[in-house]
Parts: structure tokens; C-alpha cells; sequence
């Protein structure tokens, strides 16, 4: 079979073994430092570091006492509690008329503020992460209020959460919008 009709195998047979590892040798230092321009074009590790979802409140002051005597007058010192823990988190005005979920949790409280349950009586399932968010509110505002003339309670609440993961408690609302006025 001749093969001098194809000029790529006939120069390939005519090359000296020094060229093919030069160009061997010249073909991978070039590989290299594209890999290495590639690699510079990366951006750098951020070095300020994640801001916390919900900030913590130092605790250092003992727990206020609630002189409620009904579970439903303890519900708004543990509204107001709440409200004064998560200011930041606390939707201002009245509450756009889709909410991203409308949860009631019900919150058992011990003689020290300590949450001992909690029991949801409406979960909101189709948002995971505010049901999981609000647990977390709620543990870790403890101590609540401490309940002096109930001893223990168990209170309800309504928890209105917006999608930007601003809320209102049903006790202590300002209202939704498209709402009628009495």
C-alpha cells in the first residue's frame, strides 16, 4: 500500500524523534498555563463573614414576670415578648392580602418562661421553612414571661408570615390590607 499520497503520514515518518518531544514538551507547557490563567480568573473567598438570620439577644437581665390569670391575658405578654426579641423581623403596616403562610401553634410554658411543647393546631405544610423558622423563634425567645398566677400555661397564637419572612402575631396585628374597616 503506498502511502506518499498523504502528506500528513509522510511527514510524520520523515520527523526526527527530538522534534515530536519538543512539540510534545511545547504542547503541555501550553496546557499548563492555560490552566493556570483559568485558575487565577477565580474569585477570591469573600472574608466578611454571613450575616445570622435572626440576631441574638444577649440575655443578662432575669425574665419578666407576667401577673396574667387567664391563658389568653398571658398571650399578649408573650406576643409583646416575642415583638421585642425579633423587632427586625416584625412586618410594619398592614399585611399584603396573599400571606405566605398562616400558622396557629400552641405553646406550653412552665413555672420559669422555659417552652416545655409546642403543638401545632394549623401547620402551615406548604412552607417548610417558616414552620421550622418559627419553632426557632419561639425556643429561642425563652424565657417567656414568667407566668406568677398561672404557674404553667398554654397559650395560642396566630403566626402571619409574608414571604419576605416578616411576621405579625395574630394578638398584637395591625391588619390586612383589603381588609374592611368596622
Amino acid at each position: 500500500m503506498n502511502m506518499n499520497h498523504l502528506p500528513s503520514l509522510r511527514r510524520r515518518k520523515t520527523s526526527s524523534a527530538p522534534a515530536l518531544k519538543r512539540r510534545t514538551l511545547l504542547t503541555s507547557g501550553c496546557a499548563a498555563a492555560a490552566a493556570a490563567l483559568i485558575a487565577g480568573c477565580t474569585t477570591p473567598p469573600s472574608l466578611t463573614p454571613a450575616a445570622p438570620t435572626a440576631p441574638a439577644v444577649p440575655r443578662t437581665a432575669p425574665p419578666d414576670i407576667s401577673m396574667a390569670t387567664t391563658a389568653r391575658a398571658y398571650r399578649l405578654d408573650a406576643a409583646r415578648h416575642l415583638y421585642a426579641l425579633n423587632a427586625g423581623r416584625i412586618y410594619k403596616g398592614k399585611m399584603p392580602p396573599m400571606l405566605y403562610a398562616v400558622a396557629v401553634l400552641q405553646v406550653d410554658i412552665d413555672k420559669r418562661g422555659q417552652v416545655l411543647a409546642t403543638r401545632w393546631m394549623r401547620a402551615p405544610t406548604q412552607a417548610p421553612d417558616a414552620m421550622a423558622e418559627i419553632l426557632h423563634i419561639v425556643r429561642q425567645a425563652a424565657p417567656f414571661p414568667i407566668p406568677q398566677r398561672l404557674g404553667q400555661v398554654t397559650y395560642t397564637d396566630v403566626w402571619l408570615w409574608d414571604k419576605s419572612g416578616r411576621f405579625q402575631l395574630d394578638t398584637l396585628t395591625e391588619g390586612q390590607l383589603g381588609e374592611e374597616s368596622p
